[in-house]
């Protein structure tokens, strides 16, 4: 097991983000939140192709770039870290149903599915 953690890799962005965009990737992104942003999306669609095929490998990678983009997007955005974890800590205690009818009456619409959709499942 890695002793490499979420928080080293937000330093290790910040840190990089300093640099010219011009000579660094991070910094170009963390420039450019709707870049940021894009960059995320292309490649949480990849790991999840990689998560429907079953390529174990190409998961892993594409895992590796989701955290990467979503932790560049964060700091482009101003968002730290420490802020997401605190969200997730505060959604632990409780099952995912029913932290999802708190959203739900906390005023944060809950996705809506569509009954046709699920193939009959209920």
């Amino acid at each position: 097991m890695t002793g490499f953690t979420l928080t080293d890799l937000e330093r290790a962005l910040a840190a990089r983000a300093c640099a010219s965009p011009e000579e660094s990737y991070t910094a170009r992104l963390v420039a450019d939140p709707q870049r940021a942003a894009k960059k995320f999306g292309e490649e949480a669609v990849e790991a999840v192709i990689a998560g429907a095929t079953g390529d174990r490998a190409a998961l892993v990678s594409e895992s590796a770039d989701v955290l990467y983009h979503l932790l560049a997007l964060l700091l482009a955005r101003g968002v730290p870290l420490d802020e997401v974890m605190a969200e997730l800590e505060g959604r632990t205690g409780r099952s995912g149903l029913a932290e999802k009818a708190a959203r739900t009456r906390e005023g944060v619409r809950a996705p809506q599915v569509n009954p046709s959709s699920q193939g009959g499942r209920s």
